[in-house]
């Protein structure tokens, strides 16, 4: 009897010893050489058997997370993430010991290094993030052993060379995410066997060639953004094929002009940005017929013709952006339809009057540049900017100065900053005193912020003893203009002002944003992929850019420009685009000044040579007035309106 219990214990043991879970032990052993190498064990602290029923480490909002496949014996480790932990280092060898791992999310750290190339061993994967990182070398070609990829991120890093033509093995990929990657060249033409991609995001590279027309192929394709790339137009004739597309951005492209015939079955698209593409030509009416579109851009290209009659009654529109075109005539009556939130006509040889709902609660428009009638003195003045006509020749100041995004500030010199703080949408603008004007157009998408156009902190700027003027910032995701209004013609020095007040430096995946823009001053570009925070030297550290210019017509116009370049999304979605601090603009020479931000003067001499002085200062003054005014009479220069239009439509 007692050996009958004895073999029924050691039989119950058995089972319950087969019963538990056993992970294969090299795989055990290298993820917790990982954990220790990412110094990851007081997160992830492997107490038991790593694929254990119940282990708090499995579920599916654990981060971070390990889960397995239990179904054979040995168990194996099948998803690892470790998301937004800032673990450092490089990827140790130790991770392709995990033979099985159908998913790995290493996003939003700071890994460095490269890729290796034994990533290509884990033929299982279907889930591979390594997005927003600090990766660098160039994308190994062991990727397109990956064939049961669906989805595959590596944006935001810093690899160099081209992408490897082995992607194009990814026949299962249904998701690509590569941009501000760093990659060059051009896009390979392997990528054409990617059939059933529907993500496509490349923005921020250095593509080169023409933008391919196999791309067109792609037919599953629903999502496809190229913008601030160095790839040429025009847009392909094969991309009428993409039928399912909801988000296309396209943007920046040189060579050739671009016709949008390609558009006629797009009828599934919400949002469609095509902003400086070259694109010429009229307007199609049949976009008009686009019952999902909720955001049309097809700013700073060479449209001509009428806004068609088909926009009116538009039934999702909600952001229109049509400035700096050649696009001429009236509004059509109808065009701010009910879910209009933004409506920008900018810089274009538009007339007539603003339609009758223009008012709307919620609604935001802007005309600057164009001879609409919208009763505004400032607008008035700026009708000037259109076609060869001269601005007035009344002079009332030789300077000004603004706190961008801020209220009235005097600075330790004694230069008065205007107030800047006025609430700015995505097509408006706002007048001082008839003495600038400043502008905004777009609208930062998928921001979770909301609409959000002046950047704040409250941490002391370095580098300065101005640091109240850095502590806010306008900001803008397309295109933002300064206009210094009746200044005396002649030489000016602009002094601009900036600090990077949103992104910060820290040795969080938070640091790794980049911001980049462009500056252009009277027309011409005087910054180009100009980045605040490399130049200054880190985040929240003054930087000021000091430049001449010409004013010949009383107009004065400084434009901040995003061309599609820098990140995205860090630390947050809509985190781009231009941001300055602060403007200060004065006359080099032509005589005083009549405005209040040079009321104070140096010095005093006492005598009758204080008398001689003033006397022949008076008559100086007379002389060189009417001189300037015969010689502007006689060389009267336009002021560089379509600017950044000359120099981006390449």
């Amino acid at each position: 009897m007692e050996v009958l219990r004895l073999f029924l214990l050691v039989a119950w043991l058995l089972q319950l010893v087969s019963a538990q879970t056993i992970t294969d032990p090299a795989e055990v052993d290298a993820l917790n050489k990982m954990i220790d190498y990412w110094n990851l064990r007081s997160k992830l602290n492997l107490t038991t058997d790593p694929c254990a029923q119940n282990a708090p480490w499995a579920s599916e909002n654990a981060n971070p997370r390990v889960t397995c496949d239990c179904t054979s014996n040995p168990c194996h480790i099948t998803h690892l993430k470790i998301y937004a932990l800032d673990i450092l280092g490089e990827i140790p060898t130790e991770l392709f010991m995990l033979r099985k791992l159908m998913d790995l999310n290493l996003g939003q750290n700071v890994l460095n290094g490269s890729i290796p190339a034994e990533i290509g061993q884990l033929s299982n994967m279907q889930y591979l993030s390594l997005g927003i990182n600090n990766l660098t070398g160039q994308v190994p070609s062991e990727l397109g052993n990956l064939t049961k990829l669906i989805s595959l991120s590596f944006s935001s890093n810093n690899f160099f060379g081209p992408l490897p033509k082995e992607l194009g093995n990814l026949t299962s990929l249904q998701q690509l995410y590569i941009d501000s990657s760093g990659v060059t060249g051009p896009i390979p033409q392997e990528f054409a066997n990617l059939k059933f991609l529907r993500i496509l995001w490349a923005s921020d590279n250095q593509f080169t060639g023409k933008l391919p027309g196999f791309l067109g192929a792609l037919t599953e394709l629903s999502d496809l953004r190229l913008q601030g790339t160095l790839l040429e137009g025009p847009i392909p004739s094969s991309f009428h094929a993409l039928n399912k597309l909801q988000d296309l951005r396209i943007g920046d492209l040189s060579g050739q002009d671009t016709a949008l015939d390609f558009l006629e079955n797009q009828r599934s698209l919400s949002i469609l940005s095509l902003r400086n593409c070259r694109v010429s030509g009229q307007i199609p009416k049949r976009l008009g017929t686009f019952g999902n579109l909720q955001l049309l851009d097809l700013s700073f290209n060479k449209l001509k013709g009428q806004i068609p009659t088909s926009f009116q009654d538009f039934p999702s529109l909600q952001y229109l952006y049509l400035g700096n075109n050649n696009l001429s005539g009236e509004l059509p009556l109808k065009i701010i339809s009910p879910k209009l939130i933004a409506l920008d006509v900018s810089h274009n040889p538009l007339s007539g009057n603003l339609p009758l709902n223009f008012a709307k609660v919620g609604l935001s428009i802007n005309v600057i540049g164009t001879s609409i009638n919208a009763n505004r003195k400032a607008l008035a003045i700026l009708h000037c900017l259109q076609g060869n006509t001269e601005c007035s020749n009344k002079i009332l100041a030789s300077s000004f100065a603004i706190k961008c995004g801020g209220t009235q500030l005097t600075s330790a010199s004694g230069t008065e900053y205007d107030d800047d703080s006025e609430t700015l949408e995505a097509a408006s603008f706002y007048t001082s005193s008839d003495q600038w004007v400043v502008s905004n157009t777009g609208n930062f998408i998928s921001n979770p912020n909301g609409p959000i156009y002046i950047a704040k902190t409250d941490s002391q700027i370095t580098g300065t003893l101005e640091s109240e003027l850095y502590k806010t910032a306008r900001i803008s995701p397309s295109s933002l203009r300064y206009y210094g209004l009746g200044l005396r013609n002649g030489k000016y020095n602009i002094d601009l002002h900036f600090a990077e007040i949103a992104m910060d430096d820290s040795l969080s995946w938070k640091g790794l944003g980049r911001r980049v823009f462009d500056v252009y001053i009277q027309g011409e570009r005087v910054l180009q992929d100009f980045n605040i925070q490399k130049e200054a030297g880190g985040s929240k550290r003054a930087l000021v850019k000091t430049f001449k210019a010409n004013v010949t017509n009383t107009i004065i116009e400084i434009h901040f420009f995003w061309a599609g370049k820098g990140t995205c999304c860090i630390p947050y979605q809509g985190t781009y685009g231009p941001l300055v601090s602060g403007i200060h603009v004065s006359q080099v020479s032509g005589g005083n000044s009549s405005s209040k931000h040079n009321k104070k003067r140096v010095g005093r001499l006492v005598g009758i040579a204080v008398g001689c002085a003033a006397v022949l200062v008076i008559s100086s003054s007379v002389f060189y007035i009417w001189w300037t005014r015969t010689k502007d009479s006689s060389s009267h220069m336009r002021v560089f309106t379509d600017s950044p239009k000359d120099n981006l439509v390449r």
